[in-house]
């Protein structure tokens, strides 16, 4: 589908055997772009994750967003009821540390077959689920830049079971910045002071930012927690963290 400015496609990615839905947003206009990859919240690559997606197309970025439910819940996309939340843990109880970085290494090979898109200038960007997840796929070399939204669990677990997250801290080379919510009841300070604390103990270039009052979901307009004040803060921050580290071209 095409609108003003961007052009959007459901598309395939290839990891081996398996093909996996993913959402594809792109400038119309002729050139060359940096690309993101958008990771999910638990509730599959619904229409706030398209957005995102969406919203990086119009500022002149590839942005493609995989779904990480592939090998168990393929076609899964939720709202934001209680059912939904219970479906989309269950779902995500299911993943795989190494299944999702397989994943997500195959959605940057497909990104690199696209023409219009700069070779080594790919970032990622994840929400919830998300969140936690391009914590983890920080630490591919091919990921320049990423931008972690309220991802929970990084201290004390990983998908799949095993060292937490957080015990991978040093494998991350590139710059990273962490959106977090004071209210967010889910995520504890003491965890966001961790995370802060370990990505200084590595010399990550980071910054952790806490929005007073904010919860959980808190860039999410689908969502009842949605924050407007603090998601417009949060998405400056992630344009300026993206223009610093990728090339961008003017759109």
């Amino acid at each position: 589908m095409t609108s003003t400015g961007i052009r959007t496609t459901q598309v395939k990615v290839p990891n081996g055997d398996l093909q996996i839905d993913a959402y594809l947003a792109e400038p119309t206009k002729e050139g060359t772009f940096p690309a993101v990859i958008v990771i999910q919240e638990i509730f599959g690559v619904n229409i706030h994750i398209r957005e995102v997606a969406e919203k990086f197309a119009h500022e002149g970025y590839v942005a493609v967003a995989p779904a990480l439910y592939q090998r168990t819940a393929p076609g899964f996309e939720a709202k934001y009821t209680q059912e939904d939340i219970q479906r989309g843990r269950g779902y995500k109880d299911q993943t795989k540390a190494e299944e999702i970085l397989s994943d997500i290494q195959s959605a940057i090979a497909y990104l690199r077959t696209l023409p219009n898109v700069q070779k080594g200038a790919i970032g990622s960007i994840g929400f919830c689920f998300g969140g936690h997840v391009v914590y983890l796929a920080a630490t591919l070399p091919d990921i320049k830049v990423t931008a972690s939204f309220y991802g929970g669990g990084i201290i004390n677990s990983t998908p799949g079971g095993g060292e937490p997250t957080i015990t991978h801290t040093s494998k991350i080379k590139a710059p990273i910045y962490a959106f977090f919510g004071t209210e967010d009841q889910g995520i504890p300070l003491e965890h966001t002071e961790q995370i802060e604390a370990e990505l200084k103990k590595h010399q990550i270039p980071h910054k952790i930012f806490r929005y007073e009052g904010a919860g959980h979901g808190f860039f999410c307009n689908h969502r009842a927690s949605y924050n407007p004040e603090a998601a417009a803060d949060a998405w400056q921050q992630v344009l300026e963290l993206f223009q610093k580290n990728l090339q961008l071209q003017t759109v």
